[in-house]
């Protein structure tokens, strides 16, 4: 069977950054398990597996268009320290929930100043070439309690 909408998919992946480094792995764990075709994975991934069967290896390079966006200066904010009240100790890499005109975000601490604390509101990954090896698992329809949820974990 032929991935495609609709389909449950299994597939076993490793994530490496341009120079090499492995970002994430299903390697000692279960398949990534998904419902094609109703943007559960970035859309460069889903689009280049599509058609792939059962057994298939795929090598695979998505650019940042297609996978976590290009990365965006103006996400990368100074913030007043009194916006972080009530917490003891701000370092950069700590993360936090926040507001924004788009609804609420992550932001990730770069730099704490003596006034301001500058966060970055960009997905680690946005701006950067992702490279995916691929192991097809496994292929099925899709129930209809799953299309109806849009994933296979709600169903």
């Amino acid at each position: 069977m032929q991935i495609a909408e609709n389909s449950v998919v299994a597939i076993d992946y490793t994530l490496t950054d341009d120079s090499g480094a492995v970002i994430d792995s299903s390697t000692d764990r279960e398949p990534l398990t998904y419902l094609h075709g109703h943007n559960n994975i970035i859309p460069g991934l889903e689009k280049a597996i599509e058609g792939h069967t059962e057994g298939d290896e795929i090598a695979i390079s998505v650019e940042p268009e297609e996978g976590y966006g290009p990365y965006r200066d103006e996400l990368v904010q100074d913030v007043p320290r009194e916006a972080f009240e009530g917490i003891d100790k701000v370092e950069p890499g700590m993360s936090f929930r926040a507001e924004s005109n788009a609804g609420p975000m992550t932001v990730v601490v770069r730099e704490v100043g003596d006034d301001t604390v500058t966060v970055d509101g960009n997905h680690f990954l946005a701006g950067k070439v992702l490279n995916f090896k691929v192991a097809v698992r496994s292929v099925r329809d899709a129930t209809a309690e799953e299309i109806a949820a849009g994933n296979v974990e709600a169903a």
